[in-house]
């Protein structure tokens, strides 16, 4: 699929989904773009907080590797999911990742249309060559998933293993091992 325009569908799923909450007088709260290739172990983020002047900044990234090669419904259903983050943040200003604001706002999508399915985690392909200079290995002592890292990262546990075996929530059981890369 080739790349497409973010703020159209944006402004779309924004009117269906959120009754207008994510750009009131038609200005979105938060701005939007394709990555600039690097994004590549993940579909989509959002972020907010502060740039180097102070300056608030809420960004929704959508990556190019990933996204492009895969159908539409990809797309769209990975909008929505960082738009929910979006709302949870900007709107309801709730600090909170996945949790139940997140969970009952992607049940609403779900049930009020069939073009897409969001979801907590999506399981898209990783591109060839996802990992080029990853020196570490996180493996998860629980489910035994592995993937590369280019560094070591503290705290980080098994997002499937958390949800299902600890309701979503993060739980010291599921923390990754990080081991390092065979040259």
């Amino acid at each position: 699929m080739p790349l497409e325009p973010l703020l159209p569908l944006f402004h779309r799923l924004n009117r269906e989904h959120f009754d207008g909450s994510l750009a009131p007088a038609a200005r979105p709260l938060v701005s939007l773009r394709w990555s600039d290739g690097r994004l590549r172990r993940s579909a989509g983020l959002y972020r907010s907080g502060r740039d180097a002047t102070g300056r608030v900044v809420c960004e929704i990234v959508l990556s190019r590797p990933l996204l492009e090669p895969l159908p539409r419904e990809a797309l769209l259903s990975t909008l929505c999911h960082e738009m929910i983050h979006a709302w949870v943040d900007r709107v309801l200003v709730v600090q909170e990742v996945h949790g139940p604001h997140f969970r009952a706002r992607m049940a609403v999508i779900n049930a009020a249309q069939d073009g897409f399915v969001v979801s907590v985690r999506h399981r898209y392909p990783l591109p060839a060559g996802a990992a080029p200079g990853c020196r570490w290995i996180a493996r998860c002592p629980r489910c035994g998933v592995s993937a590369p890292y280019r560094r070591r990262v503290r705290n980080l546990a098994c997002r499937a293993c958390c949800e299902l075996h600890h309701g979503g929530l993060w739980d010291a059981s599921c923390l990754l091992e990080f081991v390092e890369a065979a040259a």
